[in-house]
């Protein structure tokens, strides 16, 4: 028979940290809704072979710039492609670009911060140097020509972006780290003899784990609208491959945008939607996972 004193330490339990920023990102409606739409595009994206009435490279030249209607829920490009189909295999090489490249600026600097924050000394100097010299470059010039001298492609822009993109995050795992070195519990580590590289990952990196997610969810916007900008200046996804930034690229001409309306706004709709959801997950995650948040 259960004793009142367990019933009771049973009932106390107190709930886990994941639980609790869980709920509090619940409390979040914006975050909320901008999770709802991600779910929604990473569905329409994943099974876009199944949605799309129509392959996304057929052209039906007598069909140019059709409006919306039954045939074409969201009318069709100068070449007679379904708006509607690009739009969802847009959403494939977005969405794959974003996050190839996100998880590997993540992992860089991740890397980069923890090494530099928990050894400090010269290796944090020497380290946060590089940092310094790659961010004096104007980031979306230094993206540019990169790729134009570079083959545009999709692997030539996850490549970039992870190997010139990760400077933030590296200054913000290095904070950390720096704040948590000196807690008891590395301390206890250091003085049971644990090997330098499991303290790092093993038992300073999962406290720092809540501003890397943070900082990724934000950075997941910022790739799809670069991405989307380099697609428009044609250094990015090369056609036929759909991508929202290619387009907006051709639909740039003037009398595409007077007399066809529909066909730059999808894409530029999605644009602006996916980077608001992001943003809106971001600061909802943030606000779950700081602890100085009540």
């Amino acid at each position: 028979m259960t004793s009142p004193d367990v019933l009771v330490e049973k009932k106390h339990k107190p709930e886990s940290l994941w639980k609790i920023a869980f709920n509090k990102f619940m409390k979040n409606k914006l975050a909320v809704a901008g999770a709802l739409f991600i779910i929604l595009i990473i569905f329409a994206a994943l099974f876009a072979p199944l949605l799309a009435p129509y392959d996304p490279d057929e052209q039906v030249l007598s069909n140019q710039l059709a409006p919306m209607g039954w045939d074409h829920l969201l009318g069709t490009d100068e070449l007679g492609r379904d708006t509607f189909s690009r739009l969802l295999y847009g959403a494939r090489v977005s969405l794959a670009v974003s996050f190839s490249a996100v998880a590997g600026m993540v992992f860089i600097g991740t890397i980069v911060g923890a090494i530099a924050g928990y050894f400090g000394g010269i290796v944090d100097s020497f380290l946060m140097r590089v940092v310094d010299v790659i961010i004096a470059f104007p980031q979306i010039f230094l993206l540019i020509t990169l790729i134009a001298v570079l083959e545009p492609s999709i692997s030539t822009l996850i490549m970039v972006f992870a190997l010139f993109s990760w400077t933030g995050t590296a200054r913000l795992v290095r904070g950390e780290f720096l704040s948590l070195r000196s807690r008891e519990f590395v301390l206890a580590s250091r003085t049971m003899g644990i090997r330098t590289w499991k303290i790092i990952f093993s038992h300073v990196l999962p406290n720092a784990i809540g501003p890397i997610i943070v900082s990724a969810t934000l950075h997941i916007g910022y790739v799809i609208l670069a991405e989307s900008t380099l697609s428009y200046l044609g250094l990015g996804v090369q056609p036929p491959t759909p991508s929202w930034g290619n387009m907006l690229q051709s639909a740039q001409d003037f009398s595409i945008m007077l007399n066809a309306w529909w066909y730059p706004l999808f894409p530029g709709l999605m644009i602006l939607l996916t980077i608001l959801a992001f943003n809106f997950i971001g600061d909802g995650l943030r606000d779950a996972l700081d602890p100085k948040q009540k």
